[in-house]
């Protein structure tokens, strides 16, 4: 069956993508720097792990092995291709398995999750994957948060729309110390980890789309969206942004 115009053209401008979400290897090293006695050899969950670049920062930075989880199959060959040049595909098991039925023998030391958590909720995320953790075992996601109140209208609108659950940062460490958390450090993703790996490629594939379909109307408004999500940042990043947040099983 072929899938309808609005998926084909989604995925035509996500194919090959540096990353799917904000982020960058400095910020996925510095989320790691803050987690305390972390074990030599750490067995590390990687959930919703896309084209898989913090896939193989965190193999090289931890020396651990990583289940690495995904529901769509080229961004897991993207990151097996990544892992072999990098020299640590020995490290990371590439699985086609979803967030929602998550189920292991063994309990991991480290669950990881850039950009994906908002899919199953910030909060069911947390209380959820929990019970995959050894004791003391640790959690690090990015989760777009609200960086400031009051936000102008045309923002709030947009995101209250597309996750009518984001939260501020102060309610998302409540909501981790309610899930069996503590919390040992928070920050905010630099706006060049928009810009760099996502933001500037993605931009770069819609022109090129727009080229592809000069008449037709309904992939031009399919780009016309996923354009006015990078609009939206360029004028309102301010106001919001992807927050890493680490912490502890209490």
């Amino acid at each position: 069956m072929t899938p309808p115009l609005d998926q084909e053209i989604f995925w035509q401008i996500h194919r090959d993508l540096p990353r799917e979400a904000p982020g960058s290897d400095a910020s996925t090293l510095r989320a790691i720097g803050m987690l305390l006695k972390l074990p030599a050899s750490p067995r590390l969950l990687d959930i919703a792990c896309g084209p898989g670049m913090q896939t193989v920062a965190l193999a090289r930075a931890t020396q651990g092995a990583i289940i690495a989880l995904d529901t769509h199959q080229p961004f897991l060959e993207d990151l097996g291709r990544r892992a072999t040049q990098a020299g640590v595909a020995q490290q990371i098991e590439p699985r086609n398995a979803s967030m929602f039925d998550l189920e292991f023998d063994e309990p991991f030391d480290l669950l990881w999750s850039e950009g994906a958590i908002y899919i199953i909720g910030f909060e069911r995320g947390l209380r959820e994957w929990r019970r995959l953790l050894k004791p003391g075992g640790f959690v690090a996601v990015t989760e777009i948060s609200w960086l400031k109140p009051n936000p102008p209208e045309a923002v709030h609108r947009f995101w209250n729309e597309a996750y009518p659950d984001m939260a501020t940062v102060a309610e998302n460490l409540a909501r981790l110390s309610a899930a069996g958390y503590r919390s040992l450090g928070h920050f905010t993703l630099p706006e060049n980890d928009w810009w760099d790996n996502y933001y500037h490629p993605m931009a770069a594939r819609i022109e090129l789309l727009r080229q592809k379909y000069p008449n037709n109307p309904e992939a031009q408004s399919v780009l016309d969206a996923e354009y006015a999500e990078i609009e939206l940042y360029r004028q309102y990043s301010d106001w919001y942004g992807y927050v890493f947040y680490i912490a502890q099983v209490d």
